[in-house]
């Protein structure tokens, strides 16, 4: 069982990063496919967010042509994805049991996969690993793609060496060979790759590795399917080696226009609709036929009855069963108990050898009394190891199995009926915020621990309720640096260690936060916080005249951080440009901080020549009013002169007057 909900009954297929069972959710009494990936990732922090990120946003997808994913989570050592259980199996299995396939076939199997992985590539997601084993027939005759964004989740993991080549060599765009980038184009290139294997039975490319058969597609461009194979129609050829051009800019833009040329193609050719057939021995099909065994124990040995041989017991199916069976080597047979019906006398030789004689009845009574004080003892010490045995068993099982319970599941409670599960179910409730940009604020997000937990009776477990988008929590300059890290934490966000800065603060603690507390972030945003090295003594310099980036630049380098900035009036100084500091330049700061001055004057265009209409919206736009002096009331007068020479510098709001003329 995967976190108390998800039953794993049979294996399907096994990969080199994951594998992949049947399995049921016993909430929901609905089938799914489980991918279980490998116990390493389960350690490693970029690749569970990332594997998260990717399963949030597949799952938003919705085409009938995707894989649906219901739910993704890690159960100890084992990150694990829901999926909807497509029955039938591969575009794999199906070539080996047909070989290649006929244009109408190659037709009905490619564009469902195009359409599907162009609405991925429209929401901006890459498959980036699309294969015959990544493409599933259904038995109704259904075709899906699924395991996106399974690649670049593992491409984010630290345990991956950086001189692996991520997803099938054989499928592979010459740019994810080279560079390791991939784009929507890059799916174009396998899909390409996906058609000419549908229409040959075979890829373009081979070799005695898999980094030699990547490293020829950057060499060698695909040969037409037609080469390999008779009946192939040159539109097909086309096609293929439209989307397997190695210059990316020469092929379809995406999967949505590749999709839409196959449908031209079709049309021309008058290809009729085929229903694709699903693999008869598929994986799925097989594991279909394994039975989960009750979990009733069976009786430690039966005595057949008399004359009667024990027979093994054969059932119609294969059952699969999560413990270990009991040890039986290959050839052996069953043994079986043998029962002695009636009694037999011994022959000679097997006789016992006579005892001394009892010398008289006396003797032999007490031979009898001792006999019997002898089996009582050990009755009476076998009642004592019985007992203790129990009462072992008993203590066993309360302190391993029976004091725990399993936290129930709340989702899509209200807080109330939350609280009131959980306390029917013997545990002790409290109420914490969480944020979420899912979740309306007020709902239940989750508890924690999390649902199907087992946690001790009686223990408290806290009903998680959103508290809205994530924002950055309210900090104040000397707060120690490990509770910061925690509120950000706690409010949903990723805190980063962004280095030491003057300030008054004690050494060591916070100085500051960016963004500033109170703004909104999406889920896992990430807050930088700044430690305080104390107070620094810094002599400000002279900015003035610089552009505000500028400035910045040249403080920090002296040690000093702009706390913020604000905007007066200079005549001398060109508009946008620092006036100074404040303090001023030549001081002594020990904060190491200063406000910056920011010249807020507006330079007045040079206007002469223009319409008064055209005058009138170049002063307007920048804040400044107007005033017309003309002969006439005519817009199309022409400036002839302006109160403030052009370039130079007014305040905000002034009136600039122009003369106009006729």
């Amino acid at each position: 069982m995967l976190e108390g909900r998800y039953r794993i009954d049979a294996p399907i297929a096994r990969g080199g990063m994951s594998m992949v069972f049947r399995g049921v959710d016993i909430r929901l009494d609905r089938p799914v496919a489980i991918k279980v990936m490998d116990p390493k990732f389960a350690g490693d922090p970029q690749f569970l967010q990332r594997f998260e990120l990717e399963a949030r946003a597949v799952a938003k997808l919705k085409h009938p042509g995707l894989v649906a994913v219901y739910d993704q989570g890690v159960d100890g050592d084992h990150p694990f994805l829901i999926m909807e259980l497509v029955e039938g199996g591969t575009l794999r299995e199906l070539l080996r049991e047909r070989g290649p396939m006929p244009p109408h076939a190659v037709r009905a199997v490619a564009e469902p996969v195009l359409a599907a992985v162009g609405v991925a590539h429209a929401a901006g997601l890459v498959h980036r690993d699309i294969k015959p084993e990544n493409v599933l027939i259904s038995d109704s005759g259904e075709v899906k793609i699924a395991d996106f964004g399974l690649v670049r989740a593992v491409a984010s993991a630290n345990i991956t060496s950086a001189s692996v080549i991520l997803g099938t060599a054989a499928y592979l765009s010459p740019e994810q060979v080279t560079s390791g980038s991939a784009d929507a184009r890059s799916d174009v290139y396998s899909a390409g790759i996906l058609i000419f294997e549908m229409l040959t039975g075979r890829t373009p490319f081979n070799g005695d590795s898999s980094i030699s058969i990547a490293l020829q597609r950057v060499e060698k461009d695909v040969p037409s399917p037609s080469r390999l194979i008779g009946g192939v129609p040159p539109e097909f050829d086309e096609l293929v080696a439209h989307a397997t051009a190695r210059e990316p800019s020469h092929r379809f833009a995406d999967a949505t226009e590749m999709a839409v040329e196959l449908r031209r193609i079709a049309r021309e050719l008058q290809l009729p609709d085929y229903r694709v057939p699903s693999p008869t021995e598929s994986a799925e099909h097989v594991s279909a036929r394994y039975k989960v065994a009750p979990a009733t124990p069976a009786p430690a040995w039966q005595a057949p009855a008399r004359h009667t041989p024990a027979r093994p017991a054969v059932t119609e199916a294969t059952t699969w069963i999560p413990a270990d069976p009991p040890t039986q080597h290959l050839g052996q047979q069953p043994q079986h108990t043998r029962v002695m019906t009636a009694a037999r006398e011994l022959p000679p030789e097997y006789a016992p050898p006579p005892g001394p004689p009892v010398k008289d009845r006396n003797q032999r009574s007490e031979l009898i009394e001792d006999r019997g004080k002898s089996r009582r003892t050990v009755f009476i010490w076998l009642g004592i190891v019985i007992t203790l045995a129990l009462l072992l068993g008993i203590g066993g099982w309360w302190l391993g199995v029976g004091r725990y319970s399993a936290v129930p599941s709340i989702a899509g409670l209200d807080s109330q009926r939350a609280v009131t599960t959980l306390q029917d179910a013997g545990f002790k409730t409290e109420t914490r915020q969480k944020a979420s940009d899912i979740i309306p604020v007020g709902n239940v997000v989750g508890t924690d621990p999390a649902a199907g937990t087992k946690v001790v009776k009686g223990s408290t477990v806290a009903v998680l309720v959103s508290s809205g988008k994530p924002k950055v929590p309210e900090i104040t300059a000397g707060q120690d640096v490990v509770s910061v890290e925690k509120a950000i934490k706690d409010a949903g966000l990723i805190p980063v260690e962004s280095g030491d800065v003057g300030s008054t603060a004690p050494k060591g603690t916070v100085a500051k936060v960016d963004p500033a507390p109170g703004t909104v972030l999406p889920a896992g945003g990430s807050v930088k916080v700044y430690r305080s090295k104390g107070v620094v003594s810094a002599k400000v310099p002279d900015v003035s005249g610089k552009t505000e980036d500028e400035a910045k630049a040249v403080l920090q380098k002296a040690g000093i951080t702009v706390q913020d900035t604000r905007a007066e009036y200079n005549g001398r100084i060109k508009a946008g440009q620092v006036i100074g500091t404040d303090p001023a330049a030549g001081s002594t700061v020990d904060s190491g901080t200063v406000s910056l001055i920011v010249n807020s004057a507006v330079e007045v265009p040079n206007l002469l020549g223009a319409s008064v209409s055209s005058a009138r919206t170049k002063l307007e736009a920048l804040g400044l009013q107007v005033t017309v002096r003309q002969l006439a009331n005519n817009d199309g007068s022409i400036v002839i002169s302006q109160s403030t020479v052009p370039g130079g510098n007014v305040e905000a709001g002034s009136t600039i007057t122009i003369v106009a003329l006729p």
